[in-house]
């Protein structure tokens, strides 16, 4: 993440976003540099209007929450919700079990918190 993290560094302040120029901001903030990892990050933004998908990232989430309707297509779509939710309730609890069965060798985010 502090990859993409220099890379918006660069473009707030304007500067080319390049190897060297990603290096020296991960660097100065005491970040092990992967050279191959850097390489990846400004390849894949060679192309790319960084303003526009920050624009447009932020203006998703807006676009979804204005929903309206009616009284009768919400009670639907909230029974419709239910439903839903107890299928993915039931998926999640077969992953959870799959998962203590392989015992995932210390990945994943439970790593992060202890």
């Amino acid at each position: 993440m502090e990859y993409v993290y220099a890379a918006l560094i660069l473009n707030e302040t304007g500067a080319e976003i390049n190897e060297d120029n990603v290096t020296g901001v991960l660097e100065a903030a005491g970040v092990d540099v992967e050279e191959s990892r850097v390489k990846a990050l400004v390849a894949a933004l060679e192309d790319v209007d960084i303003e526009e998908a920050i624009e447009t990232a932020a203006a998703a989430p807006a676009a979804g929450a204005s929903a309206g309707g009616s009284a009768d297509a919400d009670a639907s779509a909230d029974e419709a919700d239910d439903d839903d939710d107890d299928d993915e309730e039931a998926e999640a609890a077969d992953e959870a079990d799959d998962d203590e069965e392989e015992g995932d060798g210390g990945e994943g985010l439970g790593e992060l918190f202890g």
